[in-house]
């Protein structure tokens, strides 16, 4: 028995065309986040996952917390961004908290009590 392959020409049928609308751009779904980004930035939060487990986000966030604490402001983004890929919902609300006028965190040099020096 042979088997035969046709495959879909978009755009041949108007009602496909039609439902399908405007084409939707080819991004992945989790590249919705400012920060820093890329398969660095994966397989680093690969090897925090393997190693810390469900835990993961929570010490990632702490990670960005001492790193902020000791004004490590790439070293809090890195962490920052790892608790977002790993739990958005925890990174955005650890954001609000470490940047009030800036909750997305993009511009870590605003610190959160102001000028207390």
């Amino acid at each position: 028995m042979t088997i035969r392959f046709a495959a879909a020409v978009r755009g041949e049928n108007p009602i496909l065309s039609r439902v399908l609308g405007a084409s939707v751009p080819l991004e992945a779904g989790n590249d919705n986040f400012n920060g820093i980004s890329g398969d660095k930035l994966m397989r680093a939060t690969l090897r925090h996952f393997a190693r810390y487990g469900l835990s993961a986000a929570r010490q990632a966030k702490e990670n960005a917390e001492i790193a902020w604490l000791s004004e490590d402001f790439a070293g809090h983004a890195f962490w920052l961004s790892v608790c977002r890929m790993l739990d958005r919902r925890m990174a955005a609300a650890f954001a609000a908290h470490m940047h009030p006028a800036n909750s997305t965190g993009a511009n870590p040099e605003t610190k959160p009590f102001g000028n207390l020096a």
